[in-house]
This record gives structure tokens, C-alpha cells and sequence, in this order.
């Protein structure tokens, strides 16, 4: 079984007591009027005792039945009117939610509060501040991460597999590769990569003439002596590396000037050719449909996450760092620049009068749905706690105008006897 709230305890505390208040009193001045009605005779004082007693009860019995009669029948009795919050519960929702719309929800009401309440500047020293930025930042980054968690995987990897579908299928290969290779000849840009590539090709077969000439012997006839082999590759070999070593010197080389005018032929094939067009085309599509793109695309959302999880976690990481530096940075340019500032008051006053002009009556809705959905025997029993030390005064109090009241209406009496 649950235990009430210690908030909950006091009030009941505190009403039970001012009911024996008020119910002491009532009884007292009742006690009062039967030992005078009883006993004290035809005594002028005995008249304005037992006047004042009985005009007493009266208003202590009527202010006894009117607040019963807000939560509860009055002696179990069905009375009309009565029990008027359990029987009314859902009217007050209805009358309290529309005068919530009316009289609060208002875009008049609500910017005014927004403008008076200085919202940006003292949201702008909040945020300079280190700390409250380090907590913002936090908060960001969960966000950030909870949203990634909430993504389905598969969903994220098409979406990024058809944007990388899209993009590359929107721009032809062919033409592409003919601008790159034109942009990479032009002006000698591409002679220190064909130095470089010379050069390591007569490395290359220095290093490794021995396997070159195993795989000739292997493919040689077998009638030719293996002396003849020998003095036939080391001519081949010392020739190609000779070649090699001119074109690497000598950039005006005859090769090299033949095999750069094919590079340059070769760029405007591939910017104008229809056939080369369609054979990269055809290449594109053959990579684009083979399963390592899927591969790749999923493991670059897998690295994303990962880095995103990894960097939300660590206060010291480069991604928490730059959010706490740029909302700090936000909050001052909030307090320094009036422009600024004063564009995003207006952008809140807006987007406030917006909520109001639009959602005043799902807000309205929302309150008496929510009134609605009470228990009303609860709701009367809450309502109780929260009013009813105030209204047992509210008994205390007519027992005692009542018998001031009884009290002058004797005496006038009295006088006019």
C-alpha cells in the first residue's frame, strides 16, 4: 500500500483540525442556546443570550451546508445542487480551459509576457556562461545520439546509398575522366608524376631483371640456346631501361612527346566520344551494382554512430568541446549584439504568437481532457485538501457574523417593542 506524500499528510492534518474547530464552535453556541432556552427564563439578558445563540447556529449550519455541499452530499442526502464538484467536474474543465484560452493564452497576452520577461538577454548571459554551456552541450549531444539510435539502420543506409546513387549517376564518367586528364595535362602539371613513373619503372626492372628472365625462358623455344636467351634479354632489359632513363632526363624526348599528344588525344576522346560515353556509362553502373557499395555505405553509417556515441560521451572530445565553444560564443553574441538579439526576439515573439494562434485550442483541449479523465470522488477529495482549511473559517466565520447579526437584530427588537 502506498504512503501519501508528507505534503499530502499536513493538509489533512491541518483540515481535520480546523473542522473540530469549527464543528466545537458550532456545538458550543448550540450547547449555549439549549441552556438558555432551558433555563433561563423570561431575563432580558436571557433573550439577547438565546437570540444571539440561535442566530449563531443558524449561520454556522448554513456555512456548514454550503461548503459540504461543494464536495459531498450534506447527511448523504440528494439534495439538489449539491456534491457540486463531483457533479460538475467536467463542466469546471470545460470553463476553465476556455478562460485559460481567453484570458492567457492570447498571442497579445503571451508576447507581451515574453518581451517583459527579457527572455534573450537573460538567456544570452545563461549560455555564456562555461558551465551552462558544458550542460547544453551534454544535452545536444545525447540528443544527438538518442536520434541516431532511433533511426533504423537498414532506413539510413538507403537513403545514403541513393544519394551516392543519384550523385554519380548524375554526372557521365567518360566526359569526367576526358577534363580531369585535360586539366592534368595542361601546363606540364602531369611531368614530375611522368618523371616519377619512369623512374620507378627502371628501378623496378633493375630489381627484378632475375624474374623477368626466368618468365622469358619459360615462354623461349627450345631450341634456342640458353646463351642466346640470356644476350637477347640483357639487350632488351639494358635497352628498356635506357629508354626509361632518357625519358625521365629528357622532357622534349620523342616517346614522351608522343605518349603525352596520346594523353591529350586520349582527354578528348573522352569528352566527345559517344562510344567511350556509353562503355563508361556501362562501367559505372557494373561498380555501382556490386554489393561492396552496400558494404560501404552501412560501414560508413556504423562509423558515424560510433564516432558520434564516442565523442557525445567524452566531456574532453573535440565535438563536445566545439559545441561548449560555440554556444558560449552564441550567448555573447546574444548580449553584445543588439541586432542579433533583437532578430531573435522578434523570431520568438512570432513563433509564440503562432503557438497561441494555432494551438490555443489543443492547449484548451488538453485541460479539460485532462479534468476529464479524473476520478471525481478524487478530484473532490484533493480539492478538499487544498481548500478546505480556508473554507472551515469560512464556518467559523458565519458562526460568528450569525450571532452578531442575532445579537443586533434582538437588540433592534428590543428597541422597537
Amino acid at each position: 500500500m502506498s504512503t501519501a506524500p508528507a505534503s499530502e499528510q499536513s493538509r489533512r492534518r491541518q483540515l481535520a483540525v480546523t473542522k473540530r474547530r469549527a464543528t466545537g464552535l458550532l456545538a458550543a453556541v448550540t450547547v449555549v442556546f439549549v441552556v438558555t432556552t432551558v433555563w433561563g427564563g423570561d431575563s432580558t439578558w436571557a433573550g439577547y443570550v438565546e437570540a444571539t445563540a440561535a442566530a449563531s447556529m443558524v449561520g454556522g449550519l448554513a456555512d456548514w451546508f454550503a461548503v459540504t455541499a461543494l464536495f459531498r452530499r450534506p447527511l448523504g442526502l440528494p439534495i439538489p445542487h449539491t456534491a457540486i464538484v463531483v457533479e460538475r467536474k467536467d463542466q469546471f474543465g470545460a470553463t476553465l480551459a476556455d478562460f485559460m484560452r481567453e484570458s492567457f493564452l492570447t498571442p497579445e497576452v503571451l508576447v507581451d509576457r515574453v518581451r517583459a520577461a527579457g527572455v534573450v538577454g537573460r538567456l544570452g548571459g545563461w549560455l555564456a556562461k562555461e558551465e551552462n554551456a558544458a550542460r547544453v552541450a551534454a544535452e545536444v549531444s545525447d540528443a544527438a545520439v538518442a536520434g541516431a539510435d532511433l533511426l533504423r539502420d537498414d532506413d539510413v543506409h538507403r537513403v545514403i546509398e541513393g544519394l551516392v546513387r543519384s550523385r554519380v549517376e548524375s554526372v557521365p564518367l567518360a566526359p569526367l575522366a576526358g577534363r580531369a586528364l585535360r586539366f592534368f595535362t595542361q601546363d606540364g602539371r602531369h611531368d614530375e608524376l611522368l618523371d616519377a613513373t619512369f623512374g620507378g619503372l627502371d628501378r623496378y626492372l633493375a630489381a627484378h631483371g632475375q624474374e623477368l628472365r626466368a618468365q622469358l625462358g619459360a615462354r623461349s623455344p627450345w631450341w634456342l640456346p640458353g646463351a642466346v636467351e640470356d644476350r637477347i634479354f640483357e639487350r632488351l632489359l639494358d635497352g628498356a631501361r635506357s629508354v626509361l632513363r632518357e625519358m625521365a632526363a629528357d622532357r622534349n624526348h620523342d616517346l614522351r612527346r608522343q605518349f603525352d599528344a596520346r594523353l591529350r588525344l586520349l582527354a578528348a576522346e573522352l569528352e566527345t566520344s559517344v562510344d567511350l560515353l556509353e562503355r563508361g556509362e556501362r562501367l559505372k553502373h557494373d561498380l555501382m551494382a556490386q554489393p561492396q557499395v552496400r558494404d560501404w555505405v552501412a560501414s560508413i553509417w556504423a562509423d558515424a554512430k560510433g564516432e558520434l556515441r564516442a565523442q557525445a560521451c567524452d566531456p574532453e572530445s573535440d565535438l563536445r568541446r566545439h559545441l561548449v565553444s560555440g554556444i558560449a560564443a552564441a550567448g555573447r553574441r546574444l548580449q553584445d549584439d543588439p541586432g542579433l538579439a533583437a532578430t531573435v526576439q522578434t523570431a520568438l515573439e512570432r513563433g509564440v504568437a503562432y503557438l497561441a494562434d494555432h494551438f490555443d485550442g489543443d492547449i484548451a483541449a488538453f485541460i479539460s481532457g485532462t479534468i476529464a479523465r479524473w476520478d471525481a470522488e478524487e478530484t473532490a477529495s484533493r480539492l478538499e485538501l487544498l481548500l478546505g482549511p480556508d473554507l472551515q473559517y469560512v464556518r467559523m466565520n458565519g458562526t460568528v457574523v450569525g450571532a452578531i447579526a442575532g445579537l443586533a437584530l434582538h437588540a433592534v427588537a428590543a428597541a422597537l417593542s
